[in-house]
């Protein structure tokens, strides 16, 4: 019977505790750091701004479902812009097939993004976002092609396309 307590005791202790940081993390969002913005707005700007699902990834850092955005699938040359602001983020020249479901890239567009340490569910990730508005983009891993060996996994809802010319600088 000791042990059953002492399991069912750690599984409520675990997920109270992830489940606060998931609320903080949530209610805090990308603009919790210390780092300033060009584009700043309210929540209720951001809200008005965004739809319901780009403002839970862009604004409280949650994640669209694996293989739900068109943009996993598009080919197109052109430049892939933050749905927040719409800087232009990435190039189709450095987008790749990942197989995870998400667009992948192997790198950002010059000055286009910025990173923080991601500790939440129960490992360190490095996340990234758009360095003019902080809207959540994704996460970025090392086990990408050459030649950064980076994998930039972005929301394709965090972004939008424009085809045409191309720029990686």
């Amino acid at each position: 019977m000791k042990r059953r307590n002492f399991l069912l005791s750690t599984a409520g202790a675990l997920a109270v505790l992830s489940g606060g940081s998931l609320i903080l993390r949530g209610r805090a969002g990308p603009n919790a750091s210390a780092e300033e913005f060009e584009i700043t707005k309210t929540e209720e700007e951001w809200r008005r701004a965004l739809s319901p699902h780009q403002y839970a990834v862009l604004r409280e850092e949650d994640t669209e479902p694996a293989f739900s955005s068109p943009l996993n699938e598009e080919k197109r040359a052109g430049i892939f812009h933050c749905a927040g602001c719409d800087l232009s983020v990435y190039s189709s020249e450095a987008k790749y097939e990942s197989g995870t479901g998400w667009p992948s890239f192997w790198k950002s567009l010059p000055n286009a993004i910025g990173t923080k340490e991601d500790n939440t569910f129960f490992m360190t990730r490095v996340e990234c976002h758009c360095r003019r508005c902080g809207g959540h983009l994704g996460h970025i891993f090392d086990d990408g092609p050459p030649p950064t060996g980076k994998r930039h996994c972005l929301n394709g809802i965090a972004l939008t396309f424009k085809p045409g010319q191309t720029q990686t600088g």
